[in-house]
């Protein structure tokens, strides 16, 4: 993240055409992208994302100048994209769901992907998420568990790419990438640059 909160950011990152976040990000952060790079930035919440708070006090539920897409599709620079928020349910805090509500999240988001499919002839190209498929990239303990109703996700819609946050990488070698049947599953954790 260093790499990227810095004045030569426009000159490091000056061919890269849309920014994605997975959550857990300061919302200035996401507006320094932003104002920096003068590209589109497509995100969805964490579960440790909260409000800001403006000087004079009024609250900020969303970052400026991005598009939240939690539940919604978009298509943006010729990719159809949609997003799931947030992680399985552990304390009851914001922005965590259970297996169920995730699964309902899904079921809502599957009535737009079908218009797309005849739209466009495909559901979608990026599915971006929080939390990470169950049994990819996900921990063993319960707040870093992925949601097994990601994997139904990718066997029904079959998305180009899930890309994910969530999961902490401090191994170098740790594995970022998974190639799950026709969809490629990335972990984003610190950042990554995409050709897509």
């Amino acid at each position: 993240a260093k790499a990227i909160y810095h004045s030569e950011m426009r000159e490091r990152f000056k061919d890269v055409a849309m920014a994605l976040s997975c959550g857990d990000l300061p919302f200035y952060y996401l507006e320094f992208i932003v104002s920096m790079l003068n590209v589109p930035l497509c995100y969805v919440l964490g579960n440790h994302d909260r409000p800001m708070q403006r000087e004079g006090g009024e609250e900020r539920l969303y970052p400026e100048g991005c598009i939240n897409l939690d539940n919604r599709v978009v298509l943006q620079n010729g990719l159809l994209m949609a997003g799931l928020e947030g992680s399985i349910k552990y304390s009851g805090g914001e922005h965590q769901y259970t297996e169920w509500e995730m699964s309902l999240k899904i079921l809502r988001l599957g009535q737009k992907l079908w218009k797309n499919k005849v739209r466009y002839g495909r559901y979608l190209d990026i599915l971006i998420t929080h939390a990470p498929p169950y049994q990819i990239h996900d921990q063993e303990d319960p707040c870093h568990r992925g949601f097994k109703s990601l994997v139904k996700f990718m066997d029904k819609y079959r998305p180009r790419y899930l890309i994910h946050g969530h999961s902490h990488i401090y191994n170098p070698w740790g594995t970022r990438r998974t190639q799950y049947k026709d969809t490629l599953v990335i972990n984003t954790y610190g950042h990554q640059i995409l050709e897509l």
